[in-house]
């Protein structure tokens, strides 16, 4: 089943449809086509092919659909795969498995039919698969849901028009029981190593290891921003004096008050409490 969202990235997917039915083996799959409409109709169609019976779901757009179409498999503790076709702004955990960005590339990802078992992870028993994350990066999360100039520039536009009046907060979390006492521009806990566009906030991450990784990004000059951007695409951030990861299995974060978090990019708003916990080898994925 390929469950396809129309407006993901700002682009057509007529030509989703035509290379489906050109390059998909049909000698592995037989499949259907569903465009969601809605917010959350994306899990709803995943969820009805896992109990259909389908053996592979496939997200067509952002880590947003992909977010979508994967918890519709968990809420039914599904055995089904996930499949990705990039077709979002970002593409953050398409990108970590090596699935190519162009089209017919990523349908050979599927006729490969390569299988890993992937860690998931809840944010207070939301689902995350990628980044999840509290502070400026969910701050940027709310403005850019509603941009119409999605993409890399309309992103990197929105973070440097709020950064000058980004006020970094206190937080108290825990990591495996150790507590820390932290002021941070923002915390992103990484399942996988990065939002998307190549931008890794977790260079070390692995989808298989059983934890998550926490990036506490500490208050920083303006003048340094360009060089964290620069490491972010050189995969060192973790080298940057403003940026401190650690490894844990269960963490639990108190913010003063309640506010802005998102999960794999997708803004939500929670309570001052957040609790995260890893879900070892509990989503079955098709990887390059």
């Amino acid at each position: 089943m390929f469950v396809i969202n129309p407006i993901s990235g700002g682009r057509s997917k007529h030509r989703v449809e035509s290379s489906i039915i050109e390059k998909l083996d049909h000698s592995i799959y037989e499949y259907e086509m569903a465009y969601s409409n809605a917010v959350d109709h994306a899990r709803k169609l995943s969820k009805s092919a896992a109990y259909l019976g389908f053996d592979v779901v496939v997200a067509v757009g952002g880590d947003g659909t992909v977010n979508e179409v994967a918890r519709g498999l968990l809420s039914i503790n599904s055995h089904a795969a996930l499949g990705v076709i990039p077709f979002g702004s970002g593409n953050g955990l398409a990108r970590h498995l090596g699935i190519p960005m162009d089209i017919e590339k990523a349908i050979e990802v599927l006729n490969k039919h390569d299988l890993i078992s992937i860690d998931t992870a809840v944010m207070n028993e939301e689902p995350f698969f990628n980044v999840a994350g509290t502070g400026f990066d969910a701050h940027i999360s709310f403005l850019f849901a509603n941009d119409k100039k999605r993409g890399l520039w309309g992103y990197a536009k929105a973070v440097l028009n709020e950064f000058a009046n980004y006020k970094p907060q206190k937080y108290a979390i825990s990591i495996d029981g150790k507590l820390l006492e932290r002021n941070a521009f923002m915390l992103s806990i990484a399942n996988s190593s990065q939002f998307g566009n190549n931008a890794h906030i977790a260079p070390h991450a692995s989808l298989v290891d059983g934890v998550l990784d926490i990036a506490i990004v500490k208050p920083f000059p303006l003048y340094q921003f360009p060089v964290l951007a620069f490491r972010l695409l050189a995969r060192n951030v973790d080298k940057s004096d403003y940026v401190e990861i650690i490894k844990g299995s269960e963490i639990k974060i108190k913010r003063l008050e309640a506010g802005p978090i998102h999960l794999d990019g997708e803004p939500r708003e929670m309570g001052a409490e957040l609790e995260i916990k890893v879900r070892p080898g509990t989503l079955n994925v098709l990887k390059n």
